[in-house]
C-alpha cells in the first residue's frame, strides 16, 4: 500500500479511536511502529473496543448448543465433543490442556464453562481466544503431574520446598486443532 494510503488510513484510525482512548494506550510508543504496523494496532484495539460482549455459544448462528451427556452414550458424545471443538476452532476459540480430562469431563467442562462464558467478540481472524482447560492455580497437582517441563517442576520445588507429585503421561491424549 503507497504511503500516502498508510498514512490516510491511520489518520482515519486515530479518529475512531478517540472516543476510547485512555491512559492504557498512551503506555503503547506508537512513534516507535511503522505506519503501518500502527495501523493495525489502532485496528485491533477498535475492534476489541467495538466487540460485543456475548456468551460464547451466541458467537454462532444458530446459537451453539450441546445436549446434556446424560443423553448421550459414549461413542455419541465423543462425536459430538469432536464437532463442538471443531466449531470452537472456527472461531478462533483454542482449547489447552485438556489431555488430562477424559471425553465426557472435557464436554462437560465445555458445556458448563466455556459455552456460557460472556467474552468479547473480536471479529479479527488473527484473534485466537485461548481456553485454559487446567487451573493452574487452583489445580496445581495436575499441571505439575502433566504439563509441567522439568524447569517448571525444579522450580516450583524450590520456590515452596513441597515434595513434587510424579511426572505422569497424559491419560487422554487427543489432537486439537490449532495452528503451528
Amino acid at each position: 500500500m503507497p504511503e500516502i494510503d498508510l498514512l490516510l488510513e491511520n489518520a482515519n484510525l486515530r479518529d475512531q479511536m478517540e472516543p476510547y482512548l485512555d491512559e492504557s494506550v498512551t503506555l503503547v510508543d506508537l512513534d516507535r511502529m511503522s505506519v503501518s504496523r500502527e495501523n493495525e494496532f489502532l485496528t485491533s484495539l477498535l475492534a476489541w473496543e467495538k466487540a460485543p460482549v456475548l456468551p460464547i455459544s451466541q458467537w454462532f448462528e444458530p446459537e451453539l448448543q450441546m445436549p446434556s451427556h446424560f443423553d448421550l452414550e459414549d461413542t455419541q458424545l465423543k462425536q459430538q465433543l469432536h464437532q463442538i471443538i471443531g466449531r470452537l476452532y472456527e472461531k478462533n476459540i483454542w482449547l489447552i490442556h485438556t489431555d488430562h480430562l477424559s471425553d465426557r469431563q472435557l464436554y462437560c467442562l465445555i458445556h458448563r464453562d466455556i459455552l456460557p462464558a460472556e467474552e468479547k467478540k473480536v471479529l479479527l481472524n488473527n484473534k485466537i481466544l485461548k481456553w485454559q482447560c487446567l487451573d493452574i492455580v487452583e489445580d496445581e497437582e495436575s499441571w505439575l503431574r502433566y504439563y509441567a517441563s522439568a524447569e517448571q517442576r525444579d522450580a516450583w520445588h524450590f520456590e515452596t520446598n513441597l515434595r513434587l507429585p510424579p511426572k505422569e503421561k497424559l491419560p487422554f491424549p487427543r489432537k486439537l486443532p490449532q495452528h503451528a
